[in-house]
């Protein structure tokens, strides 16, 4: 993961690349829920700022110190903006089936959200393919109509993530990973 990027320009047949990448992910049906905004320039500046006001806010009501509070604010206006590209993935349920119930409905839903995640790992897959770094942010979920507002996105676009991405200004951080055999049950019959 990195979450520091170098200031070389990401070229746009690069993030053209990415896209193309992400829409050859599997989708429920084929119907291809995901939606993606492009940020650059000022557009990142008005949803980091926008973004960090409402973790502000959250921060605030859970009774945080105000330092901490200013850090957070602050580490997450730094990871947004100081990326050259910034890729926000969005849902849409517009073409997915809808049912005369909620549990399949809660299905359909799910569903999208997992075509959503699988599209962003190609990205990510692709990314260090072509030898760019990428960060998945997931704070959008805890602000969707602040994204939506800020960028005027279509009414129907649900956001989902945010994906930095650049050339990376280092090696980033290795995270540590949970063995094989801590996460896997194999079953016979």
């Amino acid at each position: 993961m990195i979450r520091r990027y170098s200031d070389r320009t990401l070229p746009r047949e690069l993030v053209i690349a990415l896209l193309e990448a992400a829409t050859r992910a599997p989708s429920p049906h084929n119907r291809q829920p995901w939606r993606f905004a492009v940020l650059t320039g000022n557009a990142r500046v008005r949803l980091a700022i926008a973004m960090g006001e409402r973790l502000r806010e959250d921060l605030t009501r859970d009774g945080v110190a105000p330092e901490q509070i200013a850090r957070d604010v602050a580490r997450s206006y730094q990871r947004i903006t100081s990326a050259p590209v910034c890729l926000l993935a969005c849902m849409t349920l517009r073409d997915m089936d809808v049912y005369s119930d909620e549990r399949r409905n809660a299905a359909e839903r799910w569903m999208a959200g997992q075509a959503v995640a699988a599209a962003l790992q190609n990205v990510l897959l692709t990314a260090t393919d072509l030898g760019l770094g990428a960060c998945w942010m997931c704070a959008p979920l805890f602000c969707p109509q602040t994204v939506i507002q800020t960028l005027g996105l279509p009414e129907d676009w649900q956001p989902q993530a945010l994906i930095t991405l650049g050339y990376p200004a280092d090696a980033g951080k290795p995270r540590d990973r949970r063995p094989v055999d801590e996460v896997t049950i194999w079953l016979d019959n």
